[in-house]
């Protein structure tokens, strides 16, 4: 399928021309499109250490706690008291009352025709080349699994347009498509209609690829929706307090990797995973996914695949249990 998407995409390289978007306005200006800087050289260990100390004391300001390192313990001190997850449940659309009581059960679940109804849903990868094709996107390249969480892992910067074609047969290649990952994409914001469940959001961040992309296996300490805006993608969750058996590793406070496959488990390797309890969802163009924080998931595009997500910025629900103010 992503095959047949992709290939449908024009090849044309008019850029002689201002690019407007699908109402006639102007498309965003340059300067709207610049990507972040690359990651800064090596520091020392001592300044990589004040600097780790340093995030570590905002991001603890930003989410109203204390410690980190105490909110991660107290989410999976939690998670231990949660009934088995035998299947990701789906709702209809709910309002952030009735949302955030769910939330605070610490299950993960997925909200219908909720996100079906945004202008992006309504864009093909065609349109996409169109009216955005002159957005600068950041791609993962290479073996971007194992280096999911380093800092200097490879990276290609390149038009949204140049990244289109550059993936149009992704089927003929085995190894990894390139992926646009945890991307701001900031003139694709107004098609999305993000409902307010959470008291503070981060800005969304988009995720864009043909079938085979994939981010491996981690846990995010912040409460997260995730928007499956077009195609299809797998998901595997797993507990929080199964970090014990999955072989964690620390990216920064509130990130964690795993280097289990639950696609393709080595039991060998990693004898403990057997006891990880994993649930597999499909996650369907429309749907919202609400993964609670501290639950590992690795997700795969089953499709060529466009995805946003917004992390909250607050204590998560399954502490607090607090409706938005």
């Amino acid at each position: 399928m992503a095959k047949a998407i992709a290939t449908g995409i024009v090849k044309s390289r008019t850029m002689n021309k201002i690019p407007t978007d699908r109402q006639g306005s102007p498309a965003p200006s340059r300067s709207a499109r610049l990507l972040p800087p690359r990651p800064d050289t090596p520091l020392s260990p001592e300044a990589a250490l004040a600097r780790k100390q340093a995030r570590e004391q905002k991001d603890a300001q930003v989410r109203g706690v204390a410690s980190i390192a105490d909110m991660r313990e107290a989410i999976r001190h939690a998670s231990r008291g949660l009934p088995p997850l035998s299947e990701v449940p789906r709702v209809g659309v709910l309002d952030a009352v009735a949302f955030n009581a769910q939330a605070a059960k610490g299950l993960p679940f997925i909200i219908t025709d909720l996100v079906e109804k945004w202008p992006l849903c309504a864009l093909t990868p065609q349109d996409l080349r169109e009216d955005f094709g002159e957005l600068q996107v950041r791609a993962r390249v290479g073996d971007y699994v194992n280096t999911a969480f380093a800092t200097d892992r490879a990276m290609q910067d390149m038009p949204l347009r140049e990244y289109l074609d550059l993936v149009a047969d992704a089927d003929a290649d085995p190894g990894l498509p390139p992926y646009v990952g945890n991307l701001e994409m900031r003139a694709l914001n107004r098609l999305c209609h993000w409902p307010a469940y959470f008291r503070k959001m981060g800005p969304p961040r988009f995720w864009l690829g043909p079938a085979r992309t994939v981010t491996p296996l981690h846990c995010d300490y912040d409460d997260n929706i995730f928007a499956q805006i077009r195609g299809a993608k797998r998901i595997f969750l797993a507990p929080p307090h199964h970090d014990e058996f999955l072989y964690p590793r620390e990216a920064n406070a509130i990130l964690f990797g795993s280097p289990f496959d639950p696609e393709a488990p080595d039991f060998d390797r990693f004898p403990l995973a057997r006891q990880a309890a994993l649930t597999e969802c499909i996650v369907q163009a429309g749907e919202l996914l609400y993964v609670p924080a501290g639950w590992y998931h690795q997700v795969r595009a089953l499709t060529f695949s466009l995805s946003a997500n917004r992390w909250a910025r607050a204590q998560p629900l399954v502490l607090s249990g607090a409706a938005p103010a």
